[in-house]
């Protein structure tokens, strides 16, 4: 295994919004989360977590659908973690070996290894680097990396049954942008995508480029999300609830919750109706098995609207619902008991059953 790996271990951020998923990357130096603007569109904040930092808010300081780029908050104890070198002194060739690194489909850590098919594809201007790894949905955002462990691209997209073909932001193209957005020295900047300079507050006037009068959007003039029709329910119930809204999505009608010692994953699957509440909780025993099947078992005749079952290893609490049933009475009271049994019945299969704690 490469010696680069762990550093990229504690530096890829998985990135969350009510949109989208995807992959961020911190720079110890420039003091920022690297990602796709695609990635984080249409939000101010974003949900981001790591390796060695917990699950956390991070503001949107720099968007540009040119490049397709966006800069966040650094995390919070980013001071700790690992410096990643950009190799803008490289000169990449066809064939050469490189790795893309990302959470594909939510997964917290991935790495693709493939090489570059070509050096300079020209889309829309840009010349991308054409790579052969297999890059996948969550993986955007991500870096790609080359032997010796340095930045040498962002994967920014694939084409949809392209056979493992994926496109990269050559790293200049990064380098030049986190020049330029240090040299404005604002918090909420973007880049004009008709005469490319990078803007401000103090020179956008009427959401306008103050130098060519094209139309203009800084991160703090994007509409805040606001969560309509069951979506909207679904958030009150976990405020309700008290848990923080913001911090719960987890991306397009998903929300993640960690509750005592239990993970409570919501989907809303707006095709068929249906609310589904799951708690992760525990993971069998290895030997006597037999007693805690028994409990389980007792339990589900006693609860009404909850259910225990075992996929694989984990063992899980569960709570569905028809939206045409859901409101915020009922909505409250069935989550509610499925927070305060998913942490209840956590403890008793692990202290009672030999049940072992989900490893973090």
């Amino acid at each position: 295994m490469p010696d680069f790996v762990e550093d990229y271990r504690n530096t890829i951020v998985q990135i969350a919004t009510p949109y989208s998923t995807g992959t961020g990357f911190f720079l110890r130096e420039s003091g920022l989360i690297v990602t796709n603007h695609h990635v984080v569109e249409g939000n101010r904040t974003v949900v981001v977590e790591g390796a060695r930092f917990k699950k956390q808010l991070a503001k949107v300081r720099y968007i540009d659908s040119k490049y397709d780029l966006a800069f966040l908050d650094a995390p919070q104890n980013g001071a700790e973690l690992p410096v990643i070198r950009l190799g803008t002194a490289k000169t990449l060739r066809e064939r050469d070996a490189v790795t893309a690194i990302g959470h594909p489909f939510g997964l917290k850590f991935s790495l693709k290894s493939g090489i570059v098919s070509n050096t300079a594809e020209l889309m829309n201007g840009i010349p991308y680097l054409h790579i052969d790894a297999a890059l996948n949905p969550g993986n955007s955002g991500g870096p790609l990396v080359d032997m010796d462990g340095e930045v040498v691209g962002i994967n920014t997209f694939v084409i949809r049954d392209g056979d493992n073909t994926g496109f990269s932001l050559p790293v200049r193209f990064l380098k030049e942008t986190l020049d330029q957005f240090a040299e404005v020295a604002s918090d909420n900047a973007s880049r004009c995508t008709a005469c490319l300079n990078i803007l401000t507050e103090a020179t956008v006037e009427n959401k306008h480029c103050a130098h060519c009068g094209h139309k203009a959007e800084l991160p703090s003039s994007v509409e805040e999300y606001i969560p309509s029709g069951t979506a909207k329910t679904i958030e009150t119930l976990i405020g309700n609830i008290g848990h923080d809204v913001m911090l719960s999505r987890s991306g397009p009608n998903a929300w993640e919750i960690k509750h005592g010692s239990a993970t409570i994953i919501i989907t809303y699957h707006d095709k068929s109706g249906l609310l589904s509440a799951d708690a992760l909780l525990c993971e069998l025993p290895k030997k006597d098995i037999k007693p805690l099947y028994e409990y389980l078992l007792r339990e589900n005749y006693a609860n009404e609207a909850l259910t225990l079952s075992v996929h694989e290893q984990d063992i899980v609490l569960s709570l569905l619902i028809f939206d045409r049933y859901l409101n915020e009475e009922t909505g409250q009271d069935l989550l509610r008991s499925l927070f305060e049994k998913a942490d209840f019945y956590d403890n008793k299969l692990v202290e009672e059953f030999g049940a072992t704690w989900k490893p973090e």
